[in-house]
């Protein structure tokens, strides 16, 4: 007989809880980035495709091992067969590692948000030095928006090497993002189906206030016709449909064991390729959606930039030449520059060097992503708007719900094999299993509130979850077509749900994915491979920027120790299991 489990209220909550986890933070600040690195629209080309070919048939293969076999991964996978179990183990791991650092982001966010109470911003002007001369030499070699998070937020060391002491303020963010979690989590689907609603629906509210908003701003077309314009030379760009499919795969939150978790709750019925269609093209929709919402003030902040140069050279030329005030202007500048260095070439040439190169080409084309883009690049934008502690909370909230609802799946990837197991349910009740896990990942979360806390979280961030997971993944498809069986495996989906699986489900899973995976994976090891010494980029407060370092041998050491925790899992669960079968048959032989 089955166990009672644990159901989702209706099928709504579970599409929703779905949603909540796919649509994160990568929606927003890397997908804009792609775009901006990769031919604006055209990169929708190779998107486009590899979600068809890699992003939806990916999905609904998770979604239907969950629902079919009705327990967590580890559980899952050693129902396919006993020697997988390390599959769903190293789906564990690879979470457990997400949840450590990925909470530090929703920390940041927290403090960001009560400081978007504060009139003015206190990212917004630089602090006065010392003895109240003048303004912070760091400040005004950077910004104060690089000042106030580099400083202000991370306080952070000149390199890894400097750990420094763990910063209070972060690290109390830190104690209450993990007790939101958790109040969250507090009772599986119960708790988290309803709150799904909300991290999964408000994200939209916001992201539509800032579209309107984002489109009345000056400058605001400069950057959708930069993100638009497409430059169709980049699809001969192999590293286009690369990270075209690595950020389908990773948006979708594929191998964590999340959606495993989450289709393990419906009913054995529930219509699980309609899901899949429906969540990967929200969640697609959405990251070409967020891009315009960026770009929009992308494109104000660097017309702002833009224009503010001018008028320091204007400024600069008017009060070195004595011109008439309002003489000198955008439109007549290059042809007035022309005029006076032909006709005061000496002192023309003096002052030269002073003038800065405006161009409002450059300042588009600077690429950001990732935490550059949401704690300094959109700060910045938003410091120069209009009562802007107003878009400045609803853009931190924005961005709280999207980090809640990416950990709510993240966390049931842990909880959910740990609730599964008989020896651990037994003993504790889910409250105290779902309380014990958020108090461990906090300690030692901590480490990233320390000076040095933001280098180990890029070093997280980076390797934790890359490698790891396309393996993971390629042995899930291996798995189910050539393990269990494709067809074995179409025939129960038939019986549970009424639906015959079609061809495009079978070719997809059985060759294009995986074929699509291993090429990703050996395009990930010869990058690791060529790219020789590993490097982190350290701040240099005397320079006031970001500057390249080695990272030093035991970072290396722990670089490859997160990759190998995760993936040794598969063969080392693979041969004990191998070891235990063979010591239990030999025990088991009669005696003559």
């Amino acid at each position: 007989m089955e166990k009672a489990r644990a159901q989702w209220g209706n099928p709504l909550q579970f599409v929703f809880a779905c949603i909540s986890y796919a649509v994160g933070l990568g929606n927003v600040w890397r997908f804009p980035y792609l775009c901006q690195m990769y031919g604006g629209g055209s990169f929708l080309v190779p998107y486009l495709i590899m979600l068809i070919v890699e992003g939806m048939p990916l999905l609904y293969l998770e979604l239907a091992v969950g629902q079919r076999m009705r327990q967590g991964s580890i559980g899952a996978w050693r129902t396919i067969s006993p020697y997988l179990g390390g599959v769903g183990v190293a789906s564990v791991v690879v979470s457990f590692f997400l949840a450590i650092y990925y909470n530090i982001i929703n920390a940041w966010g927290f403090w960001y948000f009560f400081n978007s109470f504060q009139d003015p911003l206190p990212w917004s002007v630089c602090p006065l030095n010392g003895n109240r001369t003048g303004y912070d030499e760091e400040c005004e070699k950077a910004s104060s928006t690089q000042y106030f998070w580099y400083r202000k937020t991370l306080n952070i060391s000149p390199s890894i090497q400097e750990s420094g002491t763990v910063q209070w303020e972060p690290a109390l963010c830190l104690v209450l993002a993990w007790t939101m979690v958790y109040l969250c989590i507090l009772r599986g689907p119960e708790t988290t189906g309803k709150v799904a609603y909300i991290t999964a629906l408000v994200p939209y509210g916001v992201l539509i206030i800032y579209l309107v908003r984002g489109l009345t701003l000056h400058g605001a077309t400069n950057g959708l016709l930069y993100m638009f314009t497409p430059k169709v030379e980049q699809l001969a760009n192999p590293r286009a449909w690369i990270n075209a499919a690595t950020q389908i795969f990773f948006s979708l939150g594929l191998g964590f064991g999340s959606l495993i978790a989450f289709a393990s709750y419906n009913e054995p019925s529930n219509n699980c390729q309609k899901h899949t269609i429906v969540v990967s093209l929200i969640n697609s929709a959405t990251s070409i959606f967020a891009s315009v919402v960026t770009f929009s003030i992308y494109g104000f902040k660097a017309t702002f930039n833009y224009e503010d140069c001018l008028n320091k050279v204007i400024l600069l030329l008017t009060n070195s030449f004595d011109l008439e005030d309002g003489f000198l202007t955008a439109s007549n500048l290059e042809q007035v520059k022309g005029y006076l260095a032909s006709t005061y070439p000496s002192k023309y040439s003096e002052v030269f060097p002073l003038l800065e190169n405006c161009s409002l080409e450059s300042e588009l084309d600077t690429a950001v992503q990732g935490t550059g883009l949401a704690f300094i690049v959109y700060t910045e934008a938003i410091k120069n708007m209009e009562v802007s502690q107003l878009w400045s909370v609803l853009y931190f909230f924005m961005l709280l719900l999207l980090g809640m609802g990416s950990m709510l799946g993240n966390t049931a990837a842990i909880l959910t094999p740990l609730t599964d197991s008989q020896v651990i349910s037994s003993h504790l009740p889910k409250e105290a299993i779902s309380g014990l896990l958020c108090l461990v990942n906090c300690a030692i979360g901590l480490l990233f509130t320390m000076e040095a806390g933001s280098y180990w979280f890029d070093i997280f961030n980076d390797y934790a979850a890359t490698l790891s997971l396309l393996l993971i993944v390629l042995v899930e498809a291996i798995a189910v077509c050539y393990v269990y069986g494709l067809r074995r495996f179409g025939a129960e989906l038939e019986a549970m749900t009424g639906r015959a699986l079609n061809w495009y489900w079978k070719v997809m899973w059985a060759f294009v994915s995986p074929l699509l995976i291993v090429s990703l994976f050996l395009f990930y090891l010869a990058d690791y491979i060529l790219s020789g010494t590993l490097q982190y980029q350290a701040w240099d407060a005397t320079q006031g920027r970001l500057v390249t370092k080695d990272y030093p041998a035991y970072a290396v050491v722990v670089i490859g120790l997160l990759v190998a925790s995760s993936t040794m899992c598969i063969p080392l669960v693979a041969l004990g299991t191998y070891v235990m079968r063979r010591l239990k048959k030999g025990s088991s032989v009669p005696v003559a």
